[in-house]
């Protein structure tokens, strides 16, 4: 498990922050700097691997089982543009319930009152942040898990196995890793994606989202002339928004339930966005 742990906190320290508002794959540069390093990785434990243009990694774990299927683990390399992955500040903390206090100075904790599976981990060893960025587990934790494996096997050759894929994608987070993944070059029978989730957890479906940028143009005037004359275009954008089902929105639906998420919104009185 310590080599696990190192393994991972050497990943999250990477800034892999992906970018929405870019068409090209990767939607930031610095993803290749982790991709890198992991094809390295594992050329240096005797594997063939290969990075492209497009940051995909793509690495093969020989079998010794000719009869075996060929089996794909993928894990994505990048982290939310919702929230920064630079400069991640992560520690290990015994966790005996209660609050985590991430950071004294900004106020910031952790707390069960808020995410009630912390409860289910009492008695355990967590890694957290200073509660300023992200910690990047999704899904570094899934390339390190994926690259420990690999070790595994470099290390324990005679183990029974079979032919072992590896693929490493960007830009999962911004719903384009899929865009430029070589299905027929990566070659496994199967494939699974190692992400969030419950220990022993499979899931069988993905969620499906769409995105809608709203643009409203007002008519800015000076507000002491503006009387049937104003178009305030950030009123304009919270009164569309309000016009969307109530109950349809993240805080209110579970399961197969959908909803409407407003992620973001900017503007002054003669253009916003949402």
């Amino acid at each position: 498990m310590e080599k696990l742990e190192n393994r991972f906190l050497r990943y999250v320290a990477v800034d892999t922050q992906s970018a929405e508002d870019r068409d090209c794959v990767p939607s930031t540069e610095k993803q290749h700097d982790l991709a890198r390093m992991l094809c390295q990785e594992l050329r240096d434990m005797g594997f063939e691997a290969e990075a492209d243009a497009h940051c995909y990694v793509y690495g093969t774990i020989p079998g010794n089982c000719p009869e075996a299927p060929v089996i794909g683990l993928i894990a994505h390399m990048d982290t939310s543009p919702d929230c920064s992955g630079k400069d991640v500040k992560a520690r290990i903390v015994h966790y005996e319930g209660g609050d985590i206090l991430l950071n004294e100075e900004k106020g910031i904790v952790l707390s069960p009152s808020q995410y009630e599976s912390l409860n289910n981990y009492i008695g355990q060893d967590l890694i957290v942040t200073d509660g300023t960025t992200l910690l990047g587990a999704d899904d570094k934790a899934g390339v390190a898990e994926i690259m420990q494996l690999a070790a595994y096997f470099a290390e324990n050759p005679d183990v029974p196995h079979g032919t072992i894929k590896v693929g490493f994608t960007p830009d999962e987070e911004v719903g384009r890793g899929p865009s430029f993944f070589d299905v027929p070059k990566f070659g496994a029978d199967f494939g699974y994606t190692l992400d969030g989730g419950e220990l022993g957890e499979i899931e069988y479906e993905n969620f499906n989202a769409a995105s809608l940028k709203v643009c409203v143009n007002g008519l800015g005037i000076h507000p002491g002339s503006a009387k049937d004359k104003m178009r305030n275009a950030c009123l304009i954008a919270m009164e569309f928004n309000s016009l969307l089902p109530e109950q349809q929105k993240p805080a209110y639906t579970t399961g197969y339930e959908g909803f409407f998420h407003l992620g973001s919104m900017e503007g002054d009185m003669e253009k916003a966005t949402l």
